[in-house]
């Protein structure tokens, strides 16, 4: 006789209907026995996720907007359990399992409803496609897993984020708009510094890649400000809007400046939009939608103007210091060393996305929202025309 987990999977994965669902989730109530295979079978599934290209905060990400936070959690669950099997993990695996949501109980609130949950889970994870990998998966080879930390750089970012959390909790504008361009003018010279030192050291790091969620809503507007961050920081980004993520493709000291600026800026803007729309409503507004979605695109427009004079700056800064040096350091060599590392960036953002497009998204429509997000981006520190993103 065909396993009860078989029965199952037969009449709920490869269908998309209720009927199909209700009639695998009643064969696993009534069999207990097979709870243990029944999790087995799920940390596999997860495990094809990897080899897809899938990491585990890609994975919550599209279970929690296709299905619900209790499904998340079935999936965080899973996910947990299939990990522990390795003795060591690729880089940022730990802060995304640190970020998990928790698992639900076992059988809770009922075994039908959980058998169902699950069931519906294991269906969607069938269904990830392949993607761009943007790291080794786990239990490769040590030597693939392993990046050398760069001198100095715990350090460095724990700078950093004590100033973006500073900017970030302040009530005081001119104080967040100076934590802010600090924590950039520290960005760029760390990754100016990073630079030479991989062009004097004949080091062979490449790109590498990472992503980061963009969720609704107004996640056009949220594309276009981690597309300005990872731009001013010398990286690439390509939005995956059916998925709701960004690949960054950049050198490891600007990718971990690009998540930590843009996480911080975010906050920053959420929160000033969040008061300027308190005053719009306390005027008789009611077109908070049509405001929001101006409010970001002008904040993020601004943001990348301001991200990208600062980093020029920098760069101009760094160079002329080295002049200045003799020539030992920066001066003539800097900008070569930048633009060689531009390039790499650029080719291996073309060989993982060989088909991208580049699309004209729709324009601001609420000039009070344009002019208050213009507004929060100079007090953020951090034009024109319609924006463009690749994707």
């Amino acid at each position: 006789m065909e396993p009860v987990i078989d029965q199952a999977f037969a009449a709920t994965l490869y269908t998309d209907d209720d009927a199909g669902l209700d009639t695998g989730a009643s064969l696993l109530a009534a069999a207990p026995t097979a709870d243990a295979e029944l999790v087995r079978r799920g940390e596999e599934f997860v495990r094809r996720a990897w080899e897809r290209g899938w990491l585990p905060a890609d994975v919550v990400r599209v279970v929690r907007r296709d299905l619900d936070e209790h499904a998340a959690g079935l999936a965080a669950g899973l996910i947990a359990a299939e990990v522990r099997r390795y003795p060591e993990l690729p880089p940022r695996w730990r802060s995304q399992l640190d970020e998990l949501p928790a698992a639900p109980p076992w059988g809770r609130p009922d075994r039908f409803s959980y058998a169902s949950a699950l069931l519906g889970l294991y269906r969607l994870l069938l269904a990830l496609p392949v993607i761009e990998p943007v790291g080794p998966p786990p239990g490769a080879a040590r030597e693939a897993l392993y990046r050398p930390p760069v001198a100095g750089e715990p350090r460095m970012l724990t700078r950093i984020r004590a100033l973006l959390a500073k900017a970030e909790a302040t009530g005081f504008p001119e104080e967040a708009e100076a934590l802010s361009a600090k924590a950039q003018e520290l960005m760029a010279r760390h990754s100016i510094d990073e630079a030479l030192l991989a062009a004097r050291t004949h080091g062979d790091r490449t790109p590498g890649a990472c992503r980061i969620g963009v969720d609704a809503p107004y996640e056009t507007a949220k594309a276009i400000l981690l597309d300005a961050v990872a731009s001013a920081n010398r990286c690439r980004a390509v939005w995956n809007s059916d998925f709701g993520f960004t690949t960054v493709v950049g050198f490891e000291a600007d990718l971990e400046a690009v998540e930590l600026l843009h996480t911080s800026l975010l906050v920053q803007g959420t929160a000033a939009m969040t008061r300027a729309e308190a005053g719009q409503r306390a005027g008789g507004r009611k077109r908070t939608k049509t405001f929001r979605q101006s409010f970001l695109m002008a904040y993020a427009q601004r943001v990348g103007a301001r991200l990208a004079d600062g980093t020029a700056r920098a760069t101009a800064e760094a160079d002329a210091e080295g002049g200045a040096g003799g020539g030992a350091g920066a001066g003539s060599g800097l900008l070569p060393v930048l633009a060689a590392r531009d390039l790499a960036v650029g080719d291996t953002a073309e060989k993982m996305f060989p088909r991208t497009t580049t699309t004209r998204v729709r324009g601001a429509t609420d000039l009070d929202g344009w002019n208050h997000g213009t507004r929060a981006a100079d007090r953020a520190r951090m034009g024109g025309g319609t924006p463009e993103i690749r994707g």
